[in-house]
């Protein structure tokens, strides 16, 4: 397994300092997310001049890809592009956002359906986000959406079932369909609480992963509007160390 972490845990901040600070607490992989109304890395800027973003992130940082994280809805066309500039950035994932609570759940499937085909066609594995307030909340549900997608998988959230309306049911289901993983730790009163003060378990999370022979990527993604910034380098150093100490 390889650990990386989120450049949304930098967020509020402008890209170039993200990627300073995620290099300066000892991360090499890092996953790009990617939101139209929060930024600071708008997925229409991308798809508008890929080539001009491929250039651009070299020329910032060595620090290596591993995901993009889209929190923004695109058309398979923007999709396209967007699996276009993976491959070219050698980015083996992404995660694509659930669909919100109410959708007919055949309509997520033909969604869900076309992007990973666009994403097989050019060698891209695709996962959709497990999210508080979509579909994917309850496990049973994001289980049988993996089902009736052919090689579509799950980017797995423990936060959303620790803290969200399933909080405390089991969802061992789960992680024979997991792509890609988000970790922070959380409580079941707070989705995000400091390192050591919350129930996520991550040494039964990597056991249950091992024995699906998951061999992906671990991200650290921490919310900067649900933390005290003072204290993020340490909560990121941190988490990146426990990490690491059970792999």
């Amino acid at each position: 397994m390889l650990v990386a972490a989120s450049t949304r845990c930098f967020s509020d901040l402008p890209l170039t300092q993200a990627y300073f600070h995620l290099d300066d607490l000892g991360y090499d992989k890092i996953e790009l997310w990617l939101d139209e109304e929060r930024g600071p890395l708008r997925p229409s800027e991308l798809v508008k001049d890929p080539d001009r973003f491929c250039a651009r992130y070299r020329e910032m940082t060595r620090l290596t890809p591993i995901s993009f994280c889209l929190d923004t809805d695109l058309s398979g066309a923007q999709f396209r592009v967007l699996t276009r500039i993976a491959k070219q950035l050698r980015i083996p994932q992404i995660s694509v956002a659930s669909a919100k609570l109410g959708t007919p759940f055949n309509s997520e499937v033909d969604r869900l359906k076309e992007l990973t085909q666009i994403g097989i066609e050019d060698g891209i594995v695709v996962s959709f986000k497990c999210q508080i307030g979509h579909l994917s909340e309850d496990p049973r549900t994001a289980v049988e959406v993996c089902q009736a997608v052919p090689g579509l998988g799950i980017t797995y959230d423990p936060s959303v079932y620790l803290s969200g309306p399933q909080k405390g049911a089991a969802h061992d289901q789960i992680y024979g369909h997991v792509y890609h993983v988000h970790l922070r730790d959380t409580s079941r009163e707070q989705f995000q609480v400091p390192v050591g003060l919350g129930l996520v378990d991550y040494a039964r999370i990597i056991n249950q992963l091992e024995r699906t022979r998951f061999s992906r990527t671990l991200s650290v993604e921490l919310h900067p509007e649900l933390m005290d910034i003072a204290t993020r380098g340490i909560e990121m150093r941190k988490i990146r160390l426990l990490i690491e100490s059970l792999l």
